[in-house]
């Protein structure tokens, strides 16, 4: 008898999983926010006895090192990552034992990383889950060009013998992948669900399993977008060995600390909501209502401190944790409570306009002309835009403010998020602002999207 527990980080778009017995227990992919698996273990009245990892990960750091630390447990990692810590490494065809008729065999998939292992789970002999990492996701694979630009290709066509290897086990077994739940680690986000989530359904939708593999490398390659600039700094980090996660609260600053900080060229960063931010807040703050571990993770030079701002100890706490999953782990300080604390007496608050494509449209018929930008990413972009509009994708915005054009600046993405945080780069730098927080279907609907060919 078993159960698999899964344990989701949405905001990064990933999983980890805890299988366990009627009394000992496996994790495989840990976030590095251990306490959640030790508590999942606590409730179930199991003992760790294994921690495996299917790579050494590039979008977040991992948990393994220090929960194997923790409960004493068996790190596994795949004999082919490089690492500078001990660990039980392992290779293709080696079976784990997990608990009494429960074994994890491991299975050589190569593609995501040279590395790559997934996991197959016996009970009593008989396969019953893939724990799949970043090789076979849901509807696609993982994306393979995250190691070095000259494996890509390679590892594509890998990625594609990987998955038909995995698709060899019976159709009732189990898919459960680490990435893939909104994730960049993902080649594609079309991702599938978990209602038919087994070998079974991934044979008659997989991208890797429906086309031969030169069209299945060509159509892989040309699908990758850009990749979030802290990933560069997530692999040496769990090679190395990650440090223990620290969340104590960080230090309360006052209103005249914020303001030297901000003077000092660092990040403060407000967590409130993009309609409150909009309404009223501390000159130079930048806001990211959402997306944080991933945005503003990818923005900012790598670092540089960060305050949070919020109006609860528990917003900072959780956002603390959010962004310590990718390696930011110590806020150089924080403030809550009403955002006009956080103004020294005098100074003067700062505020923008929202508004809809609707209103954009009119604003281009009255004659106005205002800038308009748009922050989506370079794929979103190919498939139509706002005529006469900027595009400078989010993540590059604040290393080309310069060419953003003089006067007002509408700026949009697909629903509104993005805007907004980018709103709050503009506003910061002392530009006029309006944050379009709308669809990108209503820019159709108002007529002003141009497509390709058209």
């Amino acid at each position: 008898m078993y159960v698999v527990e899964t344990l989701a980080t949405e905001s990064l778009g990933n999983r980890s999983y805890l299988v366990a017995g009627p009394e000992r227990a496996v994790a495989v992919d840990p976030p590095r926010d251990v306490d959640r698996v030790l508590e999942a273990a606590a409730r179930r009245g199991v003992r760790i006895a294994k921690v495996v990892e299917t790579h050494v990960h590039n979008d977040y750091v991992s948990g393994g090192l220090e929960l194997a630390r923790i409960t004493g447990a068996e790190y596994v990692v795949p004999a082919g990552a490089r690492v500078a810590f001990a660990r039980t490494p392992v290779e293709d065809g080696d079976v784990l034992d997990v608990d009494e008729g429960l074994t994890l065999r491991a299975v050589a998939t190569p593609g995501h990383t040279p590395h790559h292992t997934a996991y197959v789970l016996h009970d009593g002999g008989t396969p019953v889950a893939a724990f799949t990492g970043g090789s076979l996701l849901l509807g696609t694979v993982g994306r393979p060009d995250l190691v070095e630009p000259r494996l890509t290709e390679d590892l594509a066509r890998a990625q594609h013998a990987s998955a038909h290897r995995l698709a060899e086990l019976p159709d009732a077994v189990q898919v459960l992948p680490t990435h893939g739940f909104g994730s960049f680690c993902a080649s594609t986000q079309n991702g599938g669900d978990d209602g038919g989530a087994t070998i079974g359904a991934e044979r008659g939708r997989n991208l890797a399993l429906t086309k031969d593999v030169d069209a299945f490398v060509a159509e892989l390659l040309a699908s990758l977008d850009d990749v979030p600039a802290y990933y560069a700094h997530m692999g040496p980090v769990n090679g190395a060995g990650p440090a223990p996660i620290d969340l104590t609260p960080p230090r309360t600053a006052d209103a005249a600390e914020l303001a030297d900080r901000l003077a000092a060229g660092e990040w403060v960063v407000d967590l409130r909501s993009r309609t409150a931010f909009a309404a009223g807040h501390l000159a130079g703050a930048l806001n990211f209502d959402g997306g944080l571990a991933t945005y503003l993770a990818w923005l900012i030079p790598w670092g540089k401190p960060v305050t949070l701002l919020a109006e609860t100890a528990e917003e900072i706490a959780t956002a603390q944790r959010e962004l310590a999953r990718v390696g930011i782990d110590r806020p150089a300080a924080a403030a809550t409570g009403p955002w006009q604390s956080w103004l020294r007496q005098g100074d003067a608050p700062r505020s923008f306009p929202r508004a809809d494509f609707a209103a954009l449209a009119r604003a281009l018929e009255e004659g106005a002309a205002p800038v308009v930008l748009d922050v989506r990413r370079d794929i979103e972009r190919g498939e139509g835009w706002v005529r006469g509009s900027t595009h400078i994708p989010l993540h590059q915005l604040p290393q080309r403010l310069a060419e953003v054009p003089e006067g007002t600046v509408w700026v949009h993405c697909a629903g509104g998020m993005r805007a907004a945080m980018a709103a709050s780069v503009l506003d910061a730098a002392g530009r006029d602002v309006v944050a379009v927080d709308d669809s990108f279907d209503a820019a159709r609907a108002a007529g002003l999207v141009t497509v390709p060919g058209a």
